[in-house]
């Protein structure tokens, strides 16, 4: 035995002279593990401090409608729907790989917004959040139940967006989903028509507008539930919440509206729109700026004292 242990020590001792760093991988893997676990340990630290603090938007409260409808049954339609959204973007060649930037950039905001999800909703700790980029031109950007996001390149491109601005229609989308307005909104129809519902459930940004040739195809099944102006406002608020405790600027929401605004060319009268109107909508983020702003500048200093934190001074990382 111990002839044998003496030939393992040997043969690893050369082993690692054959292969430097060989021998350092393991403890560096292992740093890496460690890390990974206080920066996980530190998202859920300060998620429970989000549960309990009372700054910042008060969670809504939900509409006895919604218990008309099924959350688990909605959520796992929404999944076949997104699977079948994906799949036809895909043969398409619109749907963006995986390693295409402006889809990692999304990601990467995502990842930050989720650990501040639960206060909205303890259902959104067992779901699989997904956000995918489809090539269209379209202005737009959809949610469906259980965290399943979509972005439209125009929205990138054609608005010029920073990643502030990105994290407010991201929280917006997340809003959305956490908040059950597809469950309320099917909830209203109980379910009359037929429950082919699964991803009827689009925000609509602009609010009218189709989504563009991608998801029009034969067979399609998504029917189109608009949200009511009182669900805009209660995904425009929190979704800043959100964004404002991930470390985004909560001004962003002001400028980002603006830029609606610019896009559209004008739009339908208040009156005449399932949303509000963008100078009503900015009007409201900025009276509840001051809810959120210290939870905002709370996440920029504790960013700002650790070193191994990836977001820039500014609240926002750099643009692509």
């Amino acid at each position: 035995m111990k002839h044998l242990l003496f030939a393992l020590a040997c043969w690893g001792t050369l082993l690692g002279a054959a292969v430097p760093g060989l021998m350092l991988y393991a403890p560096a893997a292992h740093a890496q593990q460690q890390l990974a676990k206080e920066r996980a340990d530190e998202a859920e630290q300060r998620r429970k401090q989000a549960l309990s603090e009372p700054e910042g938007i008060a969670v809504p409260k939900r509409s006895k409608l919604a218990s008309l409808a099924s959350s688990e049954q909605l959520e796992k339609d929404a999944v076949l729907q997104y699977r079948k959204l994906l799949q036809q973007a895909q043969s398409q060649r619109a749907l963006a790989p995986e390693e295409f930037p402006q889809r990692q950039r999304l990601q990467a905001i995502a990842a930050r917004l989720i650990p501040y999800t639960h206060r909205f909703s303890d259902r959104s700790d067992a779901w699989r959040w997904e956000v995918n980029l489809i090539g269209s031109p379209q202005v737009n950007a959809f949610v469906m139940p259980g965290g399943k996001i979509v972005f439209f390149t125009g929205i990138l491109d054609k608005l010029k967006l920073t990643d502030d601005e990105v994290a407010m229609i991201m929280g917006h989308e997340m809003a959305h989903a956490l908040l059950e307005h597809s469950r309320q909104r099917a909830g209203q129809q109980k379910l009359a028509q037929g429950i082919t519902i699964g991803a009827s459930v689009f925000s609509q940004i602009l609010g009218y507008g189709d989504l563009g040739g991608v998801i029009a195809s034969q067979g399609s099944k998504l029917t189109l539930l608009k949200f009511g102006r009182g669900d805009e406002t209660e995904a425009d608020l929190v979704g800043m919440d959100i964004a404002a405790r991930a470390g985004y600027d909560p001004r962003a929401a002001v400028t980002l509206w603006q830029k609606m605004g610019a896009a559209s060319k004008g739009e339908p009268p208040q009156f005449l729109s399932t949303h509000p109107s963008h100078s009503t909508r900015i009007d409201t983020l900025r009276e509840a700026q001051p809810k959120v702003m210290p939870l905002y500048e709370r996440t920029r200093r504790a960013s700002a004292d650790d070193p191994r934190s990836d977001t820039g001074p500014t609240g926002s990382p750099s643009s692509k």
